[in-house]
């Protein structure tokens, strides 16, 4: 594969929750700031489990961020928040409405690398959007895998819990939560209630 060097492009990173999305978007950080390359880095309101101004992994590692209010106009505000940055991050884009793809391609088309990272199906196991419209438009994409807390087996969906049971289907599509309220689990163990 032939890296992209002089144009803007797009990288998504997707997953189940535990599957390290956030770990590996603070990787790429570290790597452009070893490179010299400079960053601004933004994250939902609404997504406050790590503190308001930064990202934040399961794993403990953070980066100072920008905190976006997740609304419309929250989003179409990010390029103003820019001073010439070459490299935006943006953590948790599940949490952003649809005009983030078009502010993420803007920014891409503009010769900037933008590095996406988020959940890519919900509770439910169906596509977590704009997560599906962003991976369309990448030019990079890497689905990462967790570890069903049941079998084993690599997980792929997200398995909320409410007082130790699995959700209703009916339940809200976004709850902030980490494992205190979400397991990782494969297809098979996946479920959702629907009595």
């Amino acid at each position: 594969m032939r890296a992209i060097r002089e144009n803007g492009w797009v990288e998504v990173i997707s997953g189940s929750m535990f599957s390290g999305k956030t770990e590996e978007l603070l990787r790429r950080l570290r790597r452009t700031e070893i490179a010299g390359q400079s960053v601004a880095a933004f994250t939902p309101a609404i997504d406050d489990r790590y503190g308001q101004a930064e990202l934040g992994s399961h794993a403990g590692h953070t980066w100072e961020a920008t905190v976006v209010d997740n609304t419309p106009d929250g989003v179409r505000s990010i390029p103003n928040r820019l001073d010439g940055e070459s490299v935006v991050a943006i953590d948790e884009a599940n949490f952003f409405p649809v005009e983030i793809v078009t502010v993420i391609d803007d920014l891409a088309n503009e010769g900037r690398r933008v590095i996406v990272s988020g959940t890519d199906q919900t509770f439910r196991g169906e596509p977590f959007e704009p997560l599906g419209q962003l991976m369309a438009n990448a030019e990079y994409v890497d689905k990462l895998r967790a570890i069903c807390a049941v079998c084993g087996e690599p997980a792929t969906r997200n398995q909320r819990l409410v007082d130790g049971e699995p959700a209703h289907i009916d339940e809200p599509t976004i709850q902030v939560g980490a494992e205190e309220t979400y397991e990782a689990r494969c297809r098979n163990c996946h479920e959702v209630r629907r009595d």
